[in-house]
């Protein structure tokens, strides 16, 4: 047998392609590879571009029923800024009160003697000869009738305010979910007897209601419960029964709204998947009833606390909520609405604070429902 180059053959010429221009150029004795590069057709760059080191394939971002209710909040501007005003008061009414004691310095007083800021700062001190004063450099925003601090006695009007809605909510979430958890899920008897049960209770007028006990229980609280710490100390006696009342004359309505959600959610097929796996009923509730109940009680809740504050501030106003020395935004309406005629600013500042509150929560309450309702459409 003769040789190739005896017959004339010459060596193939193989094409492979030009990594930086991507045109077939001829090399000499190389073959070309079997999955040598190829241009991408255009359909396929996007994916391409995607899966481009990972090769799980496309790479999808995709978010949460929780994430999603978070973004549309973020998007409304009066729910931020009411936010943003809760937040400030809050820090005003925790922080402020003991940054505010030490500016100024000694103070000649006529009755009290020398005295510096820790005092004359106090929501409960008061100069008998400089009332009704208008802000200034010591008093910000002037005194009242008896010469008291009207800033601080405002900050501590909003920390009581805050407090008693903080608490009433507490036990209304509590009360609510136990009741309408149980009613809804269990049926029968018990949904019949528990639904009767928050009948009678809607029955109660809730300002009568707050006025029989803070009348008749009011005198005791202010004996007994005047020595313990925070509770009853400067006239905040009565605040415990006043939270007590008010929560037991909310919580039926939530209590009716976690019943009608959950008669939905244990329709939902993860609840009977649960139960065929053999899941009781207490641990069906506590992983698959309560947690997706999160939005209807976060609303629902927002919701009330405007309600609590208006109520507190009205039982302190006609006298029956926090007692002198103590301080409550209800309470420094009714002293100021004593001097309308020759003081307006007295009786201004404590309604304009009010208002603002009950406005702050009632936007945050109404952007909290927009954004988390599951019914709501962005």
């Amino acid at each position: 047998m003769k040789d190739r180059t005896d017959r004339g053959l010459r060596p193939t010429r193989f094409r492979t392609e030009d990594a930086s221009s991507n045109n077939p150029i001829a090399q000499p004795g190389v073959m070309a590879p079997d999955n040598a590069a190829k241009p991408l057709e255009p359909e396929m760059a996007p994916i391409a571009a995607a899966t481009d080191g990972d090769p799980k394939g496309p790479r999808q971002q995709h978010l949460t029923p929780f994430q999603e209710s978070f973004k549309r909040f973020r998007r409304d501007k009066k729910a931020m800024i009411s936010l943003g005003v809760i937040i400030f008061l809050v820090l005003l009414a925790i922080v402020g009160p003991p940054i505010y004691q030490h500016i100024g310095g000694s103070y000649n007083s006529t009755t009290n003697g020398v005295i510096g800021p820790d005092q004359y700062h106090s929501f409960g001190h008061a100069e008998v000869d400089r009332l009704t004063e208008g802000p200034s450099a010591q008093y910000w925003l002037g005194t009242d009738g008896l010469g008291r601090d009207i800033l601080a006695r405002l900050m501590q009007g909003v920390l009581i305010s805050i407090a008693v809605a903080v608490l009433v909510e507490i036990v209304d979430i509590v009360l609510g979910i136990i009741v309408g958890v149980l009613a809804g899920y269990y049926g029968g008897w018990i949904d019949f007897l528990l639904a009767r049960f928050t009948d009678i209770m809607f029955a109660f007028p809730g300002l009568l209601f707050l006025i029989l006990i803070s009348g008749i229980m009011g005198p005791w609280a202010d004996k007994n419960l005047n020595h313990i710490p925070i509770i009853g100390a400067n006239g905040n006696a009565r605040l415990l029964l006043v939270s007590l009342a008010l929560a037991f004359t909310i919580w039926p309505l939530m209590a009716r709204y976690v019943r009608g959600q959950t008669l939905q959610l244990k329709q939902q097929q993860y609840v009977e998947a649960a139960k065929t796996l053999g899941s009781s009923d207490f641990q069906i509730i506590l992983r698959h009833i309560i947690p997706n109940l999160f939005s209807i009680v976060v609303i629902a809740s927002t919701l009330n606390i405007s309600n609590t504050i208006i109520s507190e501030a009205g039982i302190s106003f006609l006298g029956l909520g926090v007692q002198p020395p103590g301080s409550s935004i209800g309470l420094m309406v009714s002293e100021g609405s004593q001097y309308i005629r020759t003081n307006l600013w007295v009786a201004i500042v404590p309604c304009t604070m009010l208002a603002i509150i009950v406005l702050a929560f009632s936007f945050l309450g109404d952007g909290v429902r927009d954004s988390f309702d599951p019914r709501a459409k962005d």
